[in-house]
């Protein structure tokens, strides 16, 4: 046999056995993947500081605070407030306290102070709404150490009124 021959029929037999070797098999399918965004809220609230009052004048002394609300985008939302820890405190008469001593302020949504912070379960209030960005949303509240308080003495008031965002 001479070389040439012998070189095609090994060609030709290996290539036979590539040819008879079985198909690399294949098959198909997906995988689905999901997820459910929710409705959510934060808020984070500041501190109204009304600084120092004299209440010797007999005048209101007026500050601000801010609340800030992060809620999902789209989500609607209303932030209210109690009428915070003082004892005897309403939506309209809120009471800081040194000891036994009480100093009326009023917290407001709107910078005339017409419109008193408050809930829904007391029709004469508001609450701060919005619909969600995504981001945090400020909201400036507004207070009011109210006037004529001529009798109190000297010393640190405080308050803590308790912010609730509903969505």
């Amino acid at each position: 046999m001479n070389i040439r021959i012998a070189r095609s029929a090994a060609i030709l037999a290996l290539l036979s056995a590539a040819a008879a070797q079985p198909a690399i098999a294949a098959t198909t399918d997906t995988l689905d993947v999901s997820a459910t965004v929710t409705s959510n809220c934060n808020v984070s609230a500041g501190t109204v500081a009304f600084g120092d009052v004299d209440v010797t004048t007999g005048a209101a002394v007026d500050g601000t605070g801010t609340i800030s609300v992060t809620c999902t985008s789209g989500t609607a939302w209303s932030a209210a407030a109690d009428a915070g820890a003082g004892t005897g405190a309403s939506l309209a008469t809120r009471k800081m306290a040194n000891g036994a001593n009480l100093l009326n302020y009023a917290l407001y949504t709107d910078s005339a102070r017409t419109n008193i912070w408050g809930d829904a379960a007391d029709a004469s209030t508001v609450k701060v709404t919005g619909t969600g960005t995504g981001s945090a949303q400020s909201t400036t509240i507004y207070g009011s150490v109210l006037a004529s308080q001529t009798s109190l003495p000297a010393g640190a008031y405080t308050d803590t009124v308790t912010v609730t965002v509903s969505y």
